[in-house]
């Protein structure tokens, strides 16, 4: 290799970075029980034994502030088959002493969608910590595919003084690079020649901590980063190209897939002509088919080193009974074809928490997921098995307005995937009501359709007896904690394409306030959205899950001897980020009251803060609103 570990003049020029002393820093960052000196990393791109070869050097140092600090005693890098690591080192320095780390853990790194990725995670667990004292470490890996170079994030939970990234190729290495998060180009970039070699470094300096906010869309939507890729490279007088556009990257990609699913798999193929065998229509054949992969292979994200770019067989999915999301597109492609359809391909894709799209970012970290996507005349419609739940003809919810890249008939087209319009999301609730004895009594029917649908069904689970009956009345509670839930049924639990019903019958104490001849009742016993205030202080965009709208319908009825004394007016509200409607009515010996309320916009952004804040608080005034009825 052509660097030796840990020399070289990128990493000492940074490990005395700061002279600054301790209560100097307490000073400055008051509000911090550590403070990040350095996070680097160096990149060494070479042309050696007819490969493009790649090294990284990455050195992290900060310091303990407090005495809390020190519970922070443990810090950590992954690897992988990929992307191999070569050595590493880590001490603690304390008063111009070194203790060097012993205790180290690898295990396996943790990611909630994946069961097994094949990365390993080291630990490192430092001692004799104390104020003033610093972590160091530093670790250097080999990249097999140069394909792969990852992003590099300039930020911490602490702040941070100095961050840089340092790449040296080659001169007949071509590299770009995407900067993203950088609106005032604060991070400063130079390029440098050095015996022949081009130096690329990007620096930020004084970066303030990530703050963790709920509702956010991923760090990657926050965060300074640089995405670096290497477009072209001369060996052997050949030019070599890597990736630079969309068209690059589905030419990396696409050999992954080529030769998918080219041998025929009875089995599979016999399943697919029972599964397809009443369907009336195409249509009606993707549908069964993709409603049965979802039935009977269980999603287990089991990914190592190529296997994360590639799908396993179909007809080895079936027979395992098991799969990751590319697994999941490969057989429903597979039987697909076996079914006699040709226009259902497979497809990669970016979860919501990946903020690029194609052209902007055309390199493997703009996509983390794969699914199918079959076109219909001029219509595509994504099926993405991974969820159980999410009925045939709408995505799931976590790619929804993201680009799909669809591997149509040897080449590729970008579609875009749709948000899902709340309407068809809408949960509605008809309810009835009457007064026995100073109690509310009464009955309802809930209904929830599309994600709201899916995420209840999905929570519920095969919950039974005492634990699902609190589950239900957790979902259908109104009014206040008197609420007691009597009796419920449900309907279309197994049957995806009806909307989940709850048919539920309940009795409210201490509900209605009785003065004198009058009874003030507050008919909205379900305040949607009351809760949604967004802090004054909050730093990056709302992301909600997916857009909602609501339904309530209430039926009041007018007890004998009773008449109506006041109703409030009725209220309505429509901007570009919710619309809402409030109406009463009194019809014979009833009082209906409807509330009815629709998100607009998925993402809310700072310069929509104080609009969703006001419309919330106009909202919640009436719900406050009451009705009195008086004894004649």
């Amino acid at each position: 290799m052509k660097t030796t570990l840990f020399i070289g003049v990128f990493l000492t020029h940074f490990i005395s970075f700061s002279q600054k002393t301790l209560e100097d820093y307490k000073k400055l960052y008051p509000d911090y029980n550590e403070l990040v000196l350095n996070d680097n990393s160096s990149y060494d791109l070479f042309l050696e034994d007819k490969k493009l070869n790649v090294i990284e050097d990455s050195f992290y140092e900060s310091m303990i502030l407090t005495d809390n600090g020190i519970n922070n005693n443990s810090e950590s890098f992954t690897y992988s088959e990929l992307v191999k690591l070569v050595d590493f080192e880590a001490e603690t320095v304390l008063n111009n002493k070194r203790f060097k780390v012993t205790q180290t853990n690898e295990k396996e790194s943790r990611d909630d969608a994946v069961f097994y990725n094949g990365v390993k995670e080291r630990q490192l667990i430092f001692t004799n910590l104390e104020a003033g004292a610093k972590k160091v470490f530093k670790y250097k890996r080999e990249y097999t595919d140069y394909h792969l170079l990852h992003k590099f994030l300039f930020g911490n939970s602490f702040p941070v003084l100095n961050s840089t990234l340092e790449i040296k190729t080659d001169k007949e290495i071509n590299i770009g690079y995407k900067i993203f998060n950088d609106p005032n180009n604060a991070i400063e970039f130079t390029k440098t020649e050095k015996k022949g070699r081009n130096i690329y470094r990007w620096t930020l300096k004084d970066i303030k901590p990530l703050k963790y906010e709920a509702n956010s869309p991923g760090i990657l939507h926050l965060v300074p980063h640089i995405d670096v890729y290497v477009k072209d490279f001369t060996i052997a007088n050949q030019l070599v190209e890597g990736l630079e556009d969309v068209g690059k990257l589905f030419n990396y990609y696409q050999e992954f897939v080529r030769d998918l699913n080219k041998t025929e798999d009875k089995e599979l193929k016999n399943i697919t002509l029972q599964v397809i065998a009443n369907a009336k229509s195409e249509e009606e054949k993707v549908k069964n088919i993709f409603y049965w992969v979802k039935d009977n292979i269980k999603y287990v994200a089991f990914e190592n080193g190529y296997e994360g770019f590639m799908p396993r067989e179909g007809g080895l999915v079936c027979s395992r009974k098991f799969g990751d999301c590319k697994d999941m597109a490969s057989i429903i492609t597979a039987m697909a074809k076996y079914a006699g359809i040709q226009n259902v391909f497979i497809t990669w894709i970016g979860t919501r928490e990946i903020p690029y799209s194609y052209s902007e970012n055309a390199t493997p970290g703009v996509d983390n997921h794969m699914i199918a996507t079959y076109k219909k005349g001029t219509e595509y419609i994504f099926l993405d098995a991974t969820d159980k739940e999410t009925r045939y003809g709408i995505p799931t919810g976590f790619i929804q307005g993201k680009e799909a890249l669809v591997y149509e008939n040897d080449s590729y087209k970008i579609v875009k995937v749709p948000i899902v319009a709340p309407e068809n999301n809408m949960v509605t609730d008809h309810v009835k009501l009457k007064i026995e004895n100073e109690k509310i009594v009464g009955s309802g029917k809930l209904i929830f359709n599309g994600y709201n649908r899916s995420n209840l069904l999905a929570q519920l689970g095969d919950s039974a007896n005492k634990k699902r009956f609190e589950m239900i009345k957790s979902i259908v509670i109104k009014g206040n904690n008197k609420f007691k839930l009597l009796n419920f049924t449900e309907e279309n639990i197994k049957d995806r394409d009806l909307p989940y019903k709850i048919d539920y019958q309940f009795d409210i104490d201490n509900y209605l306030i009785k003065i004198d001849k009058d009874i003030y009742i507050n008919m909205n016993l379900d305040t949607h959205l009351e809760e949604l205030i967004i802090e004054k202080d909050r730093i990056s965009n709302y992301e909600l899950e997916f857009l909602t709208a609501s339904l309530g319908s209430y039926e009041l009825e007018i007890p004998q001897n009773y008449s109506v004394k006041f109703l409030p007016k009725d209220f309505a509200i429509d901007n570009e980020l919710l619309s809402a409607n409030f109406k009463y009515e009194v019809k014979e010996n009833q009082i209906t009251y409807t509330a009815q309320i629709s998100q607009k916009k998925i993402m809310l952004t700072k310069t929509d803060f104080e609009l969703w804040n006001e419309t919330i608080k106009k909202i919640k005034t009436n719900y406050g609103e009451t009705i009195i009825i008086t004894q004649k």
